[in-house]
């Protein structure tokens, strides 16, 4: 026998693969987190700081455009409203320069420089040129530009173009590599996807294929071993493997296997009595239960008149009680033989069956004047020589326990499912319901012999019968009216068995 603490409880099993599981989420769910991280720092970079930081060298280079158009405009016509888009566009220029730093500072701060440059390239053309050219115009009162002064404020706003188309080509630049580092973290992600759900689609298939292995294997063998047992087959031996449970389990089978073989054994060898019993009470007991039966009789006969009253009881009795006893025993071996000397079931027409039983006891349906109604019933698997004693059982109990009205017999029938529920139903003295059990146990009679002629075993057999058949018997505890009514079960017979 295997040692079952060798091996590891399925609770245990269960817990290994659930750790394994939750082990392998964990890092899923760990890589998904840094993959979305990267994902996330990736996003922001192009589109909360390069993409932003470029947008602002753009605003700073409209703010110059429209201070160097409102310088020019102003030189040119002396028209004060011209050094409106001059100061808005300082002012534009100094908020843009501000904000971009501080962007490119985090994610660019090589460009820093570049962003201080144009800013001091701008600051000294304001200085330079754009201020004492305002100033010149305001104090005159007349435009006062030359050729020469317009070249050179041309040049050096052409130095401050330079350097902010220099610093834009530059984040541009930058904020490709940003756009490109974003596609990589994202094709990286989704590749980490696709490998962790092949990875957990692998690892989850592998514990079903290890759970399988280690359980429901070793259940499945269990099972069928068991079934094997079940099914008559008691030397089969049953061994389990698997978790501890299981092993446990098979051996607790095992056990219960080897006690039902030592049953059968012992139920074979009191069968064997049995049978020796029922051979000697159908020869060895009954030889001398004739010989008394006979011999009282020629008593009767030869001293019939020469004997008193009582001595003619006495014989009386005594042949009485040999015939009694006879009677008692060949139902004794009939109630023994029943589901021991099986014969082949086979179809048995219940309409022809009573039909029988109803001639078998015409001379008692006569001599009471006895009414029996019987529906048109079907036909079943059995053996016809046990349900005729059903029916021949209940029928004569029904005609026997009549009461001061004639006998009404009435045999029903109907469908339940898979069964046919029969029913014998009379007019008779009834059973109390207190007795609805006690009926059918042998010997258990509820009235005294003298009233009623009888063994005792007749409700008894039929119960074993319809056992033996797979139905049930019961009395009807549910009628209100006088009488009894008795019904029994036989499974039904399909249609393509008939």
């Amino acid at each position: 026998m295997r040692d079952y603490r060798r091996h590891w409880p399925a609770s245990r099993l269960l817990i290994a693969a659930v750790a394994i599981l939750v082990v392998v989420c964990a890092a899923t769910v760990g890589s998904l987190g840094a993959s979305l991280s990267g994902l996330t720092d990736a996003r922001v970079v192009l589109l909360d700081r390069t993409l932003p930081a470029r947008s602002l060298v753009r605003d700073v280079d409209t703010a110059l455009i429209n201070q160097e158009s409102g310088v020019r405009g102003y030189a040119l016509t002396a028209n004060a409203d011209f050094l409106k888009p001059y100061s808005d566009g300082e002012q534009a220029e100094h908020r843009a320069v501000a904000a971009a730093r501080d962007l490119i500072q985090v994610t660019r701060p090589d460009l820093v420089g570049d962003l201080d440059r144009l800013d001091r390239l701008a600051t000294e053309w304001r200085q330079t040129y754009a201020e004492p050219l305002i100033a010149q115009v305001r104090q005159s009162g007349v435009p006062q530009t030359t050729v020469a002064d317009a070249e050179r404020g041309k040049q050096l706003f052409d130095g401050i173009r330079a350097a902010g188309n220099e610093l834009g080509g530059k984040l541009d630049q930058a904020a490709a590599d940003a756009r490109r580092q974003l596609d990589s973290v994202a094709r990286s992600q989704l590749w980490l996807l696709i490998g962790l759900g092949v990875l957990l689609v692998l690892i989850i298939a592998g514990v079903a294929v290890v759970l399988f292995r280690i359980v429901i294997a070793p259940l499945r063998g269990l099972a069928a071993d068991v079934r094997q047992v079940s099914s008559g087959d008691f030397a089969h031996e049953v061994v389990a493997g698997g978790p501890r449970e299981t092993v446990m389990l098979g051996q607790d089978v095992e056990a219960m296997r080897v006690r039902i073989l030592s049953d059968v054994q012992e139920l074979r060898r009191s069968n064997g009595e049995l049978e020796q019993f029922a051979y000697v009470a159908s020869h060895d007991l009954q030889e001398p239960l004739r010989k008394v039966a006979s011999f009282c009789q020629l008593l009767e006969r030869r001293y019939s008149g020469q004997l008193d009253e009582r001595g003619e009881q006495y014989l009386q009795f005594a042949v009485d009680g040999a015939k009694r006893m006879q009677v008692l025993i060949n139902d004794l071996l009939a109630f023994s033989r029943v589901g021991r000397l099986t014969r082949e079931q086979t179809l048995v027409d219940c309409d022809d069956l009573v039909a029988q039983v109803l001639d078998n006891y015409s001379e008692v349906i006569e001599r009471t004047h006895a009414t029996v109604e019987v529906a048109d019933l079907p036909t079943v698997r059995g053996e016809e020589s046990l349900l005729g004693g059903v029916f021949g059982n209940l029928i004569s109990n029904a005609l026997k326990f009549h009461g001061e009205d004639p006998p009404h017999v009435r045999v029903d029938v109907e469908r339940t499912g898979k069964l046919w529920t029969f029913t014998i139903s009379d007019n008779g003295i009834g059973i109390d319901t207190e007795y609805a059990e006690r009926i059918f146990v042998i010997f258990q009679r509820l009235h005294h012999k003298d009233d009623y002629p009888g063994t005792g075993i007749g409700l008894a057999m039929c119960r074993k019968i319809v056992e033996y058949h797979g139905g049930t018997i019961w009395l009807d505890t549910t009628q209100t009216g006088p009488g009894t009514t008795f019904k029994f079960t036989l499974p039904a017979v399909e249609d393509d068995e008939q």
